[in-house]
């Protein structure tokens, strides 16, 4: 299944709409937590262009160049946006907070902030909704967290954190605002901000994790491997499957290599027949497994 893509397009048009809103409140109200937000929606609306970048080049096909295909391209991309979560949304909403502690100022005109707010909270909440629903498809009864260890679609999972991250981020910022104004209070406001960051900051160490793995290359799903293993050897003329290298190349390309022993009375026209009959059985089993490398043992 390829990768889904209206999360992505949700997610977008949400953020271009929401980082715009945001940093016009944010400059008409001095709200440093509303700044905040604002940054955070404007990585978020490049995050997606660079996912959907990622998404286009992965697609090409394979060439001279790059024999296996561009099937990685997602992965780094990913890797990038996670970067950028990291650097651009939780260091400058940190840096932001800090900025306000240091030289508060009273938010002014705080009820366009919660306008604002709400309208965010309303289109980031659908967004979330809509990626939630993508992931939930995608894990079937698999337990979240596993899930999301298990996932071979970068895309899907940082689209569904970055929602998340939104919406809490939102929460944070209206609870800022409120008690800077109820307390009179204006360093709250750049608390809130700082929370904001340590958020980003915590969500973008879990995407870089989880996109590095996928970029340095996981191996295929051990009860798959298992599945396969046992297919092959129940082949007439296979000894035993001595042993399996395999790599994710895209969320639906797998490359495999078997070595497998024969039985040694086999000649070696029938082990040659053996090996094209196999590489069929199992790629119509699996055909994500795209490219298949049998080596006699």
């Amino acid at each position: 299944m390829a990768t889904n893509k209206t999360p992505i397009y949700t997610a977008f048009a949400a953020n271009t709409i929401i980082a715009i809103v945001k940093l016009v409140a944010a400059y008409a109200t001095g709200s440093s937590a509303m700044a905040s937000e604002g940054i955070h929606s404007l990585v978020d609306t490049s995050n997606e262009i660079l996912l959907l970048l990622g998404i286009s080049k992965s697609t090409k096909p394979a060439d001279e160049k790059r024999p296996f295909g561009y099937g990685k391209e997602l992965y780094f991309w990913a890797f990038i946006v996670s970067l950028l979560f990291f650097a651009m949304g939780g260091g400058f909403s940190i840096y932001e907070g800090i900025e306000h502690i240091m030289h508060p100022e009273e938010v002014r005109n705080p009820f366009w902030n919660y306008i604002i707010l709400g309208i965010a909270f309303v289109l980031d909440g659908y967004s979330l909704i809509t990626a939630l629903k993508e992931f939930n498809h995608q894990r079937g009864r698999t337990p979240f967290w596993k899930a999301v260890r298990q996932s071979k679609d970068p895309a899907t999972f940082v689209v569904l954190f970055e929602d998340a991250a939104d919406v809490i981020g939102i929460l944070i910022a209206f609870t800022g605002i409120v008690l800077a104004q109820l307390l009179h209070n204006p360093y709250l406001d750049g608390v809130a901000s700082i929370l904001i960051g340590i958020l980003l900051t915590l969500v973008a160490i879990l995407l870089v994790r989880e996109s590095h793995g996928l970029l340095m290359g996981e191996t295929a799903h051990p009860d798959e491997l298992k599945a396969i293993i046992k297919l092959v050897e129940k082949h007439a003329v296979v000894d035993t499957v001595s042993a399996q290298l395999s790599m994710y190349m895209s969320p639906e390309e797998v490359l495999l290599l078997l070595k497998i022993k024969f039985h040694k009375d086999n000649k070696s026209d029938d082990v040659v027949e053996t090996i094209h009959n196999l590489r069929e059985v199992v790629m119509a089993a699996y055909p994500h497994y795209k490219h298949l490398f049998i080596e006699p043992v």
